[in-house]
């Protein structure tokens, strides 16, 4: 009986190690074209986007606080709790985002320096201060929607020589909404001819994500956020699944 479990226990010991050695190794993807390196937490890979025109996302806010306080963010600023500022996963370092409360309807325009919330479900992390301001602090968390606002500020070179910090606003331009994105360009162009009965500037963008080509059915134009924000509602309201992008 005794020889019995310690043959068990030894091919117990065997089937475990070769689970081990069998496991794939955890290598780097690629970036795509264009983007910053991927970064990894946890078992977790995440790939940092270039750019944030045209950016929008709904989901959790969350905030962190005095653990945090004075240690370095992940852009090499130090966190200051008391400060407005924010962690996003994917978003670059220095861009501005109009973060809107969808609970209790406070707005509050924030930098984002650092990266995170590493939950499942959770879009960005506030600072203590910027939680404050938006009525987060005492739930936890709170349904918000983001929206980039402007990009990272860049050197712009001036008469004379000197440099100044110019910040990319992002509210105004040539907007236009999404309503599709098909594999198969048929299908896009389907769509299109549908919607050009009603709508007006309907076009079909293609765009090669890297596991195949796609084809965006967009429609409308507005200049500002405010125009693109009324206009995505009113296709919300005919039953379309949209975004705005910046065009």
């Amino acid at each position: 009986m005794q020889w019995i479990l310690c043959l068990s226990l030894v091919l117990l010991m065997v089937n475990g190690c070769q689970s081990v050695s069998t496991a794939p190794p955890r290598e780097v993807p690629a970036a795509p074209p264009g983007h910053p390196k991927p970064y990894r937490v946890g078992r977790q890979w995440y790939q940092p986007i270039p750019d944030a025109e045209g950016f929008r996302q709904r989901g959790t806010a969350s905030w962190y606080g005095k653990k945090f306080h004075g240690r370095k963010t992940s852009n090499g600023e130090t966190y200051d709790m008391y400060g407005v500022s924010a962690a996003h996963k994917t978003l670059p370092f220095g861009t501005v985002v109009r973060v809107h409360n969808l609970r209790n309807g406070r707005k509050l325009d924030i930098r984002i320096n650092d990266r995170g919330p590493f939950v499942r479900g959770r879009i960005i992390d506030l600072s203590y201060g910027a939680a404050s301001q938006l009525g987060v602090v005492g739930p936890g968390t709170a349904p918000v929607e983001i929206v980039a606002l402007a990009a990272p500020a860049r050197s712009v070179r001036q008469p004379g020589g000197q440099t100044r910090l110019v910040a990319a606003d992002l509210t105004s331009g040539n907007f236009t909404f999404q309503v599709g994105a098909f594999q198969d360009r048929n299908n896009a162009e389907r769509l299109a001819a549908k919607l050009k009965q009603t709508y007006s500037h309907v076009h079909v963008t293609s765009f090669d994500r890297g596991d195949g080509m796609f084809h965006r059915v967009r429609v409308g134009r507005a200049t500002t956020l405010e125009e693109a924000d009324e206009y995505e509602q009113a296709l919300i309201r005919q039953g379309f699944d949209v975004f705005i992008v910046a065009e």
